[in-house]
């Protein structure tokens, strides 16, 4: 027996094999085809060599340990841009055993988690296990509800079945020897079977297979509600002759639309591992029953977990994919039709949040509404919704015909009648404003008219798909929305008087989503440039609205900053038009002055916000888990400047506006209570609402 403690350095055989994956294949300068007479040689050795190795007599058996990760994360929103939140993660500690030819057996040694959001999920039973052996012949994932029936690219069958090509080569240096790798491209030869997709790295001397990454065609996914299935299989070199499971990582997207709006759940697994004992004589009844089982109470106890689950969580977990996946799956994307990978949708309810079906506001009351929308192949859809408002007795829909790409690149024609919003940002969301405007006469929106066609072109994702930018021409008519409902206590303040006019506008969106920058920093940046002619005051001017949110994770603290800007600068005439100015005044723009109380052609508030968690109670919540027992306390200051005139007597000057507050953010962070006041002529604030990655779906 030999206790194995070091092999061959994973963080750079990753990095380097993943700058391979992203370079253009060519071989000796050269560019390759697919099946030419290295490819092939390399696919049948690799094929051979990985069945040697399974009947290899000087390999009898080993034990390791691992240690993995398994997280559930949500991802919602346009695009499923913004990065996915988690909402459950496991930390599990196994045995690892196996024996010649081909019998596995994994031990459960500990395990832990933690509930972040509300759920039931449960995982399939391999999903608590490693990968041995790189797969059989034959791949199955999720106890086979979500891959089944899958030939391996490096079987006997598999030659018949796939195209192969050769790529670069990479030359790795170790102590006593220098290993040269070359990347094998797979793809299949019918993209309408069960198959993978991706790329093996193979050893160029003896044919071992060193990583493996790749994906699965659509119809290799069991499950409708599939999105893809990524895998990264890495091997390291054990006893200066055995390539041995190393570090895994699985990722699997299930995505959905509820109403209109998309989401997708993620599970990732991500696995380490170490201390390897080879040939230690293993018995042959270890292995008995299935294969991934709870080790026994004695081996339990023995086992402890260091610091603690949310700490240790590997640091890509808040990121849309980790760049080994995001590049198995780019070129799965390349090497299949996307056709092939894309499902097609019937008929769907559609909305954009729940109060597409209620609202209340002071112009309509109560509002009703519904949607449908239909897919009819290709990237094309027709859409439409119609609400009716009890106050004003008015009918307010839209209707859409869009067609996008599989690279994210659309366009749509929109007509639409609907309330216009005056306003850099919302305030509250729109189900906490319905039930303050109802009960209270607090209305924290600024609606007037809006009739308007739209014709827009969004454009593929750039700059590592984390830019997407968009432009608009349109041509509206606005006029004011006055008053007519009636709250069951208080009353409303009025609507802003908006002159009649009719307008064409063109305007440029550039949106970035979340994602991580230097230090660990996370940055999100949404912006528009609007040129406008009102036809009612003869002026032309531009619009410039910005929005960015920083945030930084700080030890179990977070520092979040966020700015909101706009500005307005007329190119001929004087006059611009009241919903083009700046407005600032409520819970995000400026606690502790009246709703919209300020405004001017420019202004920007800033808000510097810590939170820091705190004990708190721990409610149970049957099989949906427990609220975790903390709360988090946000302190923070906003200040708002703006250049001109106010709207109402409680803010008596131009300039800046201090606030300072306090917040909690409690019951999965899903609830959040705000306490501020104004420093120059404000107020007490106190504001009640979800928090604000949950507005869009409300």
């Amino acid at each position: 027996m030999r206790r194995v403690m070091n092999c061959v350095s994973i963080v750079p055989l990753t990095a380097l094999l993943l700058l391979i994956t992203l370079h253009p294949t060519t071989v000796l300068g050269q560019t390759a085809e697919w099946n030419d007479a290295r490819a092939l040689d390399l696919a049948q050795r690799a094929t051979a060599r990985r069945s040697a190795q399974l009947a290899d007599t000087t390999l009898k058996d080993y034990s390791a340990r691992a240690r993995g990760f398994v997280t559930f994360l949500a991802q919602s929103g346009e695009g499923l841009t913004e990065p996915p939140k988690v909402v459950k993660a496991d930390e599990l500690g196994l045995e690892i055993f196996w024996r010649a030819p081909d019998q596995s057996k994994q031990r459960i040694l500990g395990r832990r988690d933690t509930l972040l959001l509300p759920t039931d999920i449960s995982y399939h039973r391999d999903h608590l296990g490693i990968i041995q052996n790189n797969f059989p012949d034959i791949i199955r994932l999720g106890d086979g509800d979500e891959v089944m029936d899958v030939p391996h690219p490096l079987s006997p069958s598999g030659m018949q079945q796939y195209d192969f090509r050769v790529g670069d080569s990479l030359t790795i240096k170790l102590a006593d020897r220098t290993i040269s790798v070359f990347q094998l491209s797979i793809r299949p030869k019918d993209a309408r079977q069960p198959r993978a997709v991706g790329a093996v790295f193979v050893e160029r001397s003896t044919a071992q297979v060193v990583r493996m990454a790749f994906s699965f065609t659509r119809v290799a996914l069991k499950d409708k509600s599939l999105e893809d299935v990524s895998v990264i299989l890495e091997n390291g070199l054990i006893e200066d002759r055995y390539w041995l499971p190393r570090r895994q990582q699985i990722e699997i997207q299930r995505s959905g639309t509820w109403l209109e709006f998309p989401f997708r759940g993620i599970i990732r697994g991500r696995w380490e591992i170490r201390n390897y004992d080879v040939n230690t004589g293993l018995p042959e009844s270890l292995f008995a029953g299935p294969e991934i089982v709870e080790a026994p109470a004695d081996r339990k106890a023995e086992f402890t977990f260091e610091g603690a689950l949310l700490d240790g969580l590997p640091p890509d977990v808040r990121t849309v994919t980790d760049n080994d996946v995001r590049a198995v799956q780019e070129q799965a994307r390349e090497l299949v039709r996307a056709q092939a990978l894309r499902r097609v949708r019937g008929t769907a309810l559609q909305a954009r949040g729940m109060s597409d079906f209620m609202r209340v506001n002071r112009v309509e009351g109560l509002a009703l509404g519904a949607g449908l929308t239909q897919r009819i192949g290709g990237g094309v859809r027709i859409g439409a919704t119609a609400r009716y408002a009890l106050a004003d007795e008015r009918v307010r829909g839209t209707a859409v015909l869009a067609w996008e790409s599989a690279s994210g690149a659309g366009l749509s024609v929109r007509a639409e009648r609907q309330l216009g919003e005056i306003g850099t940002v919302p305030e509250v969301s729109l189900a906490r404003n319905s039930i303050a405007s109802q009960e209270f006469g607090s209305d924290w929106t600024s609606p007037f008219q809006r009739r308007q066609v739209v014709l827009r072109a969004d454009f593929a994702p750039v700059f590592e798909r984390r830019w997407r930018f968009a432009i608009e021409g349109a041509i509206e008519r606005h006029s004011s929305a006055p008053v007519n409902a009636t709250p069951a206590s208080g009353e409303y303040e009025p609507t802003p008087f908006v002159l009649a006019d009719r307008q064409n506008r063109v305007t440029v969106l550039a949106r970035r989503a979340t994602a991580l920058s230097v230090f660990g920093t996370e940055v999100s940046v949404t912006s528009a440039l609007d040129i406008v002619h009102s036809a009612a005051t003869a002026a032309t001017f531009g619009h410039v609205a910005l929005d960015v949110d920083v945030q930084r994770p700080i030890g179990r603290d977070r520092l979040v900053l966020r700015t909101i800007a706009g500005g307005t600068s007329a190119v001929t005439g004087k006059r611009v038009p009241v919903q083009y100015e700046t407005w600032f005044g409520g819970p995000v723009t400026l606690p502790g002055v009246g709703y919209a109380s300020i405004r001017g052609r420019a202004g920007v508030s800033q808000r510097v916000e810590w939170q820091h968690p705190v004990p708190g109670p721990s409610i149970p919540l049957g099989r949906y888990g427990r609220v975790p027992g903390s709360i988090t306390l946000a302190p923070y200051a906003v200040v708002a400047w703006t250049d001109a005139r106010t709207v109402s007597t409680r803010v008596a000057k131009r300039g800046f506006h201090p606030a300072v507050g306090m917040a909690g953010i409690g019951l999965f962070d899903l609830l959040r209570l705000d306490v501020a006041r104004g420093l120059r002529d404000g107020r007490w604030m106190f504001s009640v609402d979800v928090t604000r990655d949950f507005w869009r779906v409300l």
